[in-house]
């Protein structure tokens, strides 16, 4: 008996020039590698239905569900600051839209599910590797408080998809609140098609945005969304890879995982993606970028801001540029609770950029740092300089002081924000090297481990370890 899915789709019911409407390419054999049981029940579905052969086949792309309505989505983007006029889903399917038990209309996407209108010669598949780091780092970043896309599930194909090298292929199910991005919108504008930019940005605004009564409102709300996003990225050290305005939702949740990475030393110049050749998407440069991307965006909403030009670019400038402040303040918000600090004082910016001067000159483990700060087990013997090291501790400790409930609430707030476990480059590299000898115990170690980032258990600490010389892991890729 087919699986069956209560599905709501609102995206099939735009106009055809939105999507492309086809269904998976089926694959040899299917097997299910990782399932996300917390996350099936939040949908309303059972782990049975989904690991049994009929969900397996489903999660493959080999078997549809009642109601599903497949489809690509079209979208264009900026790529390293060259604008592509058509991109568009070229190895995602999206099979519907479901209401999940928090009632929060939910897309779930297969990726990596074959060739579609928009595969641009491609072959529409994805192997194993990278499907097993969005897996793990999306469903990390969730547990750690970040918008994100999920991860539902992950299986093998049983065929092999050609890389650098023969690899064996898989597919995602991605969930997420939708899939629409700055791209969506730059993809009409290019087009001068005002007509679906209305139909779009009204689409936007029902399904994210409900309290915007306008294109330049909703300009507003995703402004002010992604100002949030990245400064939390900053607060746990956590390089994107590739922001590129395809890469950016508008409802400002973390899509689109590829040659992401989460610093072990702290530096502010960092870059992990292979791709990001002259470091545009370096960790410090993020927030930059991300002004970039809503630039971007303010340009494709132009023309139904206003219909007088000059008034629509005074207009959208305005919020663009009110991006800083948000961020600033944002950023500002999140290293305070990684300290401890309660009610704004005006040397805590000073107090926060001094101690991350620090550690970007010793090298010092970023997640690590914050993370004995939070336990009372200071980091003073990793420093270089001791003593400079000694009177910012000296500093801080002072501050803390003067505020209500001391060091020791302060640091019960630091526990709940600074995690002890992140999803390190080393022990994703090792999982995926695991798996690809069919041994799946570190996937699911980690994933285990990574549920609880602010809680880890004593048996997982080893997991809390910066990666040896020869562990580490100096860049990551897309696999496309």
């Amino acid at each position: 008996m087919p699986l069956t899915i209560e599905f709501d789709n609102s995206y099939a019911a735009l106009p055809e020039r939105f999507h492309a409407k086809l269904h998976p390419t089926p694959v040899r054999g299917p097997e299910l590698m990782l399932l996300n049981a917390p996350l099936a029940r939040e949908l309303g579905l059972t782990v049975e239905d989904l690991s049994g052969p009929d969900g397996v086949a489903m999660l493959a792309g080999n078997r549809m569900p009642e109601g599903a309505e497949p489809l690509a989505q079209a979208y264009a983007g900026h790529q390293f600051g060259n604008f592509v006029p058509q991109l568009g889903d070229g190895r995602a399917i999206l099979l519907g839209e479901v209401t999940d038990r928090n009632g929060q209309r939910q897309d779930i996407q297969l990726k990596g599910s074959g060739p579609t209108p928009f595969s641009r010669m491609g072959d529409g598949r994805a192997w194993l590797g990278p499907v097993l780091r969005e897996f793990l780092v999306s469903e990390a970043m969730h547990a750690m408080g970040v918008p994100t896309t999920r991860a539902l599930a992950a299986v093998t194909t049983g065929e092999t998809v050609l890389r650098e090298a023969p690899f064996p292929g898989a597919v995602l199910t991605r969930v997420a609140p939708s899939h629409i991005r700055v791209g969506t919108f730059q993809y009409f504008a290019a087009r001068q098609d005002l007509e679906a930019l209305q139909t779009l940005s009204d689409h936007v605004i029902a399904r994210h945005y409900p309290d915007a009564g306008s294109a330049l409102e909703l300009l507003d709300g995703v402004v002010g969304a992604q100002a949030k996003l990245i400064a939390q990225w900053m607060a746990l050290g956590f390089i994107h890879g590739v922001m590129n305005t395809d890469n950016a939702h508008v409802a400002g949740i973390t899509i689109d995982y590829g040659p992401c990475a989460f610093m072990d030393s702290y530096h502010p110049a960092t870059v992990f993606s292979s791709i990001d050749r002259g470091g545009r998407y370096a960790f410090a440069r993020q927030p930059e970028m991300a002004v970039w991307n809503m630039a971007q965006f303010a340009t494709a909403l132009l023309p139904i801001i206003d219909a007088d030009l000059d008034r629509a670019v005074e207009a959208a400038t305005e919020v663009v540029q009110s991006f800083p402040d948000r961020f600033a303040q944002a950023w500002t918000a999140a290293y305070r609770a990684k300290l401890g600090l309660t009610g704004p004082e005006r040397d805590d910016v000073a107090l926060i950029e001094d101690l991350l001067r620090q550690m970007a000159e010793d090298g010092e483990d970023f997640t690590n740092t914050f993370r004995a700060l939070s336990e009372d087990t200071a980091p003073r013997d990793h420093f270089t300089d001791r003593e400079k090291f000694d009177a910012w501790h000296g500093r801080w400790l002072h501050r803390l002081a003067e505020q209500d409930g001391g060091a020791t609430t302060a640091r019960a707030t630091m526990a709940a924000v600074n995690p002890a476990i992140i999803p390190r480059n080393h022990r994703i590299e090792e999982a995926i090297q695991a798996a690809l000898s069919n041994d799946l115990g570190p996937a699911k170690r980690l994933q285990q481990a990574l549920a609880t980032p602010f809680d880890l258990a004593p048996e997982s600490s080893d997991l809390t370890r910066p990666p040896a010389n020869e562990e580490r892991v100096l860049q990551t890729f897309c696999g496309t």
